[in-house]
């Protein structure tokens, strides 16, 4: 598969000046930051000042389910400052930025149940050690109950996500500089670096970045190749259902893990253990949605 296929993406660009797209990544960070704080100052007047105050202060952890649930739902922000620039900025329709929809849903459940059945493999591997030490996060009943808004929140924070990367940022910088260097690169860089959380992960934090970076490249190859955002939302959304819903670190968040690690972020060592595996599996799952995307 070459890259042609991206033309569906880059072909409805317009106005393709970099200082617009400059002024539109400016208003995509002003509507992300500005709307979730405009939102929490109103709860803050409507509940009482104690609860609002213990609630924002465990935001900052997300160890509970309505905590990540909020968390991963005010990602959405960036989708809507995404179709927000891309509309005023740029004069493109918001729709767009997707590929064509009909086929970006039959690439999405394809690459889905493609990487699905990668990580059940996986899963059902000699024995992890790992797995022996899991500590129990949500009760099953309470999980699966919550399973819906769950994937509904996951979808919102990885479809934002990638809108703005892939959709936005990716095919803006295709259709002004065609040297696939420039737009593979870029906005897998600025998406590695809204990792870099130290208060997280201390010493490994450009290690996360590491990582984060090359799943970048990982989602931008494969939605230049399949010339929509399907595979990349298919692709970190189950990244994300693994690590957030299934098994997590303990603390930060946690809060929707059916099972938990004998650890936290904060444990550098073990940490650094894991990171290794995960960029194994970003590999593995990259091959497994090109795959998909051929058959």
């Amino acid at each position: 598969m070459s890259y042609r296929p991206f033309l569906l993406m880059t072909g409805t660009a317009r106005r393709t000046e970099l200082w617009r797209l400059i002024i539109g990544l400016c208003l995509i960070v002003l509507v992300a930051f500005a709307l979730p704080q405009g939102i929490f100052a109103v709860i803050s007047i409507l509940v009482p000042a104690e609860t609002s105050r213990a609630f924002l202060t465990g935001l900052q952890q997300g160890d509970t389910p309505a905590t990540l649930l909020v968390l991963l739902l005010a990602m959405g922000t960036l989708g809507i400052g995404t179709i927000a620039a891309t509309q005023l900025i740029h004069h493109r329709r918001a729709r767009s930025l997707f590929g064509p929809l009909p086929m970006a849903v039959r690439q999405f459940v394809r690459v889905f149940l493609a990487v699905g059945l990668l990580y059940l493999v996986i899963g059902a591997l000699p024995p992890w050690d790992i797995v022996q030490d899991l500590r129990p996060g949500l009760t099953l009943g309470p999980w699966l109950a919550l399973l819906p808004l769950t994937l509904a929140a996951l979808l919102i924070q990885t479809g934002s996500e990638e809108l703005l990367f892939r959709g936005y940022l990716q095919s803006q910088l295709a259709a002004r500089l065609p040297h696939p260097a420039v737009w593979l690169i870029a906005p897998s860089a600025l998406f590695a670096l809204g990792h870099w959380t130290p208060a997280t992960y201390g010493g490994n934090a450009w290690l996360v970045v590491a990582w984060a970076f090359a799943f970048g490249l990982a989602a931008a190859d494969l939605t230049a190749r399949s010339g929509t955002l399907g595979p990349a939302i298919a692709l970190h959304m189950l990244n994300n259902l693994v690590a957030i819903a299934l098994i997590s670190p303990q603390g930060t968040m946690s809060g929707l893990a059916l099972y938990q690690l004998p650890f936290g972020a904060g444990d550098e060592e073990a940490i650094r253990a894991l990171l290794p595996l995960d960029l194994a599996s970003i590999g593995l799952s990259w091959l497994a949605a090109r795959i998909a995307l051929r058959a």
